[in-house]
């Protein structure tokens, strides 16, 4: 299905794309799908891999931005207070982070059997939306195999979007949604910099959606009670600090902002971010290290590179999901059959 530029769809905003628009265009991050279906199953993981060699020995720098946390998400506190990540990072159902994190774990430790004996235990970091609207989330269907499943999927390059992985089953402002992806350059000094994102979009009252244009579609939905959520992973190769990091992040809230969420009570709404540039490693040569760092003055086209690229994707994941019956005999609508109902003039 088409992405949301293919409909017009264009995000007010001063950055350009990377070439493939996407969380991939950072060098060596890389993203996978597993989908679960079934009669009643509509569910799935999607995994991020910040870079191709051991996470665990060489820890991307990160930050966690909680916009609000009624969420169940695996790994957060530790990311927040040390400023790194040791595994790739799962995106599921709210009832598979148990299985996620186990995968996480097990993988980490056929990599580094002193994880946990001779050395510290490693830091699984997973985070979920409920996708009970749509799938049966009381079988806990996804197990450790699906989880290992994405991550052995996991490819640079295009990403699928829309009602695949993590996303199969998720939902936004009364329409069909799941995952999306979108990125930004950021040209600093003599170099071009990428920032990319890739949401798990379930958020958004009905009726309440903003497009770029202005319009409001309607989804024919009733207006209920915001209980959704969402997770933003950001990437970037832009060397940030963690105290930056985390001021990115915060962006994130300006992109869904646009789109008209408010984040209510019932809302999971969480950011992460993370840089490819300069990785912490496990068992440092010696006791200080350099890192590079942005200088303030410079950091406001990451701002607006975080806030352009998470409209974006969340459009995107809207446009690319396909019309889906929930479980309770509702008919969650595809955006992109309302945008061929609704063309601009």
């Amino acid at each position: 299905m088409k992405a949301a530029r293919e409909w017009g769809l264009m995000p007010e905003g001063r950055l350009r794309p990377g070439p493939g628009n996407a969380i991939t265009d950072v060098p060596g991050v890389a993203v996978g799908h597993h989908s679960l279906r079934s009669n009643e199953l509509c569910t799935g993981v999607t995994a991020i891999v910040p870079h191709p060699g051991d996470i665990f020995r060489l820890k991307p720098r990160a930050a966690v931005e909680v916009i609000n946390g009624f969420g169940k998400s695996a790994g957060l506190m530790q990311v927040a207070e040390l400023g790194s990540i040791e595994t790739p990072i799962l995106l599921t159902n709210t009832f598979g982070v148990a299985a996620c994190t186990e995968a996480l774990i097990r993988r980490a430790i056929a990599a580094n059997p002193a994880i946990g004996r001779k050395t510290s235990t490693v830091n699984a970091l997973v985070c979920e939306c409920n996708d009970g609207s749509i799938s049966d989330i009381q079988a806990l269907a996804v197990t450790p195999a699906d989880a290992e499943m994405a991550l052995d999927a996991a490819r640079t390059g295009s990403v699928e979007q829309g009602a695949v992985g993590a996303g199969s089953g998720m939902t936004a402002f009364g329409f069909k949604a799941g995952i999306g992806t979108a990125s930004r350059r950021m040209p600093i000094g003599k170099r071009d910099f990428i920032l990319g994102v890739l949401v798990l979009a379930n958020f958004g009252g009905a009726g309440d959606l903003i497009l770029p244009d202005g319009r409001r579609p309607d989804p024919r939905a009733p207006a209920d009670a915001e209980r959704g959520s969402i997770i933003v992973v950001m990437a970037t190769d832009l060397p940030l600090g963690d105290r930056q990091l985390q001021r990115v992040a915060r962006r994130g809230g300006a992109g869904l902002a646009r789109l008209g969420a408010f984040w209510g009570h019932g809302s999971g709404d969480v950011v992460l971010c993370f840089t490819t540039a300069d990785p912490v490693e496990h068992d440092p040569a010696e006791a200080f290290g350099t890192q590079a760092r942005l200088a303030d003055d410079h950091i406001d086209i990451a701002f607006r590179a975080a806030a352009e690229a998470t409209q974006e994707a969340v459009l995107n994941a809207l446009c690319t999901a396909p019309a889906t019956p929930g479980r309770n005999g509702r008919l969650y609508p595809s955006l992109a059959d309302w945008l061929k109902e609704n063309p601009l003039p």
